[in-house]
């Protein structure tokens, strides 16, 4: 069944004569009336009766013709939105990133595109490297911010470093800052530190509980479990001590002790990924060069 058959079938439906059809559509009426015939071949019933000159829709035609003005109607809207999407005046982008890069990156880079492109949705996952990597994969998001490296290498995947970032350790002022008082704080000071830790599977907790183990003790948790905004809270309630990103404690620095890291410190490598084999839409590629621009 070809677009153009039911283009051609919809105009002899709705004006009952094949050569005013014919005409409607600007094509010959012998290449018309060869279509519809084709037409009901492929379904294999009549479309029209044509008894004395006069054209009928079949019970056939009938079934066809809402179906049909349907499908060409979803046609003009598919063309619509794609002229739409090309000027950047609609369209989506479908954007996932880990919970602290939704925090302390993304915020004012978003409210720039939003200012630019206010017709473009976004749409936005937040969920650890691993998961988004899978949801890349998959055709579900068009762009990725990961940390580095990826749990699992993909050739199906292209990657492009946007930051690198230090991590810091935050605390209540109402409890002793780690470290003995110190203005920085080495990680093996967090040894009988009690840890406020993210949930498993979060790219902040893999990355702190190595740094301990590389130190020679394993850390321990005063309460884990939680996303980035949990986190934050019960170090605010004097549940524990931290390691977050230092964009997110500057962002979130009501209530919070920020400590830095004693050099060398603690740095994460975040990075914008994409399907290497689909070029991202339009609007999903403009978003990718302001956050590479920021």
């Amino acid at each position: 069944m070809q677009f153009q058959q039911l283009q051609y079938f919809v105009a002899v439906a709705e004006t009952r004569h094949f050569t005013r059809a014919a005409e409607l559509v600007h094509v010959a009426q012998p290449s018309l009336s060869q279509q519809i015939k084709a037409l009901e071949r492929e379904l294999g019933a009549d479309l029209f009766g044509r008894a004395r000159g006069n054209i009928t829709l079949t019970d056939a035609g009938e079934a066809l013709l809402p179906l049909a003005r349907r499908i060409l109607a979803d046609a003009d809207t598919a063309r619509h939105e794609v002229q739409e999407v090309a000027q950047l005046r609609g369209g989506r982008v479908r954007l996932g990133a880990t919970p602290s890069l939704c925090t302390g990156l993304l915020p004012d880079v978003l409210r720039a595109f939003h200012d630019r492109y206010p017709g473009v949705r976004l749409l936005i996952e937040e969920g650890g490297s691993h998961d988004l990597v899978r949801e890349l994969a998959r055709g579900a998001l068009d762009l990725a911010l990961v940390v580095l490296p990826l749990p699992t290498p993909s050739p199906a995947l292209t990657t492009v470093e946007l930051l690198r970032e230090d991590l810091v350790v935050v605390s209540s002022p109402d409890v002793a800052r780690p470290g003995r008082g110190r203005r920085t704080v080495r990680i093996a000071d967090l040894e009988g530190e009690r840890l406020v830790m993210f949930r498993h599977g979060y790219d902040l907790r893999e990355l702190t509980v190595a740094a301990c183990r590389a130190e020679g003790f394993e850390p321990e948790f005063a309460v884990e479990g939680g996303e980035m905004d949990a986190v934050l809270g019960f170090v605010r309630a004097g549940l524990g001590v931290a390691v977050v990103p230092r964009m997110v404690a500057a962002r979130s620095g009501h209530g919070l002790r920020v400590t830095p890291l004693a050099r060398p410190g603690l740095r994460r490598a975040i990075a914008l990924a994409h399907r290497s084999d689909v070029a991202p839409p339009r609007a999903a590629r403009e978003l990718q060069r302001m956050l590479l621009e920021r």
